[in-house]
């Protein structure tokens, strides 16, 4: 790990979340030796997939996401920003919410990007009032928590979004796991960390945003790890 730039700490300030993989203090400064950005960096040398953030933003884009020019947004689980920073140049929003769990990283994007980061217990956005966001996020986070825990978000997610706003983020759904799929998560995929990689019916997801109000507008296929996750755009009615 000294190799290549990462120190094994214990974060005294830390919730769990991305700060248990994904060390800030070691990440800031391997991205810095490497002359990256945080984002690229994590895209290019930890992930493998260079230009992995920006190919689904620009999916996003051509789907239609951004045309509105989204004036709140909230991203659950941002981590690095990496889809954060990225979002913000596709529109202005004048309200950045997020949700982070890991302190380090979500005092560095209030610093950096001028969001308001909300009390984060973990399945909740309480601190958001109903149908007040038009942009609702998250990006590489569901495939990282259990069905019941992505479930409770599912439901915010629908609360929090005004009639007409969107409703993003990727999951690991059937799509994404074929036979030569899962042999590969299973024999290269690595240890992994609690629950990950979590699957999520497709299904499961398009019928219960379907009762709350949202209806599937796309979806698409994105890197994950040594696969791919499936990214799902809904829309609230009115």
């Amino acid at each position: 790990m000294g190799r290549a730039g990462f120190d094994i700490v214990r974060s005294t300030h830390n919730r769990g979340g991305v700060d248990d993989f994904l060390p800030f203090e070691a990440t800031m400064r391997a991205a810095r030796a490497a002359g990256l950005s945080v984002g690229d960096y994590i895209d290019e040398v930890m992930n493998g997939t260079p230009g992995a953030t920006q190919s689904t933003i620009d999916a996003l884009r051509a789907r239609g996401v951004f045309a509105a020019g989204p004036k709140t947004v909230l991203e659950i689980g941002p981590g690095s920003g990496r889809y954060l920073e990225k979002t913000l140049k596709e529109c202005s929003p004048g309200r950045y919410e997020i949700y982070e769990t890991a302190a380090p990283w979500a005092d560095y994007l209030v610093d950096t990007f001028s969001v308001v980061a909300q009390p984060t217990a973990g399945c909740s956005l309480a601190s958001t009032p109903d149908r007040s966001v038009d942009l609702v996020q998250a990006h590489k986070v569901f495939n990282t928590l259990t069905f019941l825990h992505a479930s409770r978000y599912f439901f915010e997610m629908a609360r929090v979004i005004r009639p007409g706003g969107r409703i993003v983020f990727d999951v690991m759904t059937e799509t994404c796991l074929d036979p030569a799929t899962m042999r590969v998560w299973a024999t290269k995929g690595g240890a992994g960390h609690d629950s990950y990689p979590t699957a999520m019916p497709r299904r499961a997801c398009v019928d219960l945003f379907t009762t709350l109000g949202c209806h599937l507008e796309a979806s698409f296929l994105a890197p994950l790890g040594v696969a791919s996750t499936e990214v799902l755009v809904f829309s609230k009615g009115s």
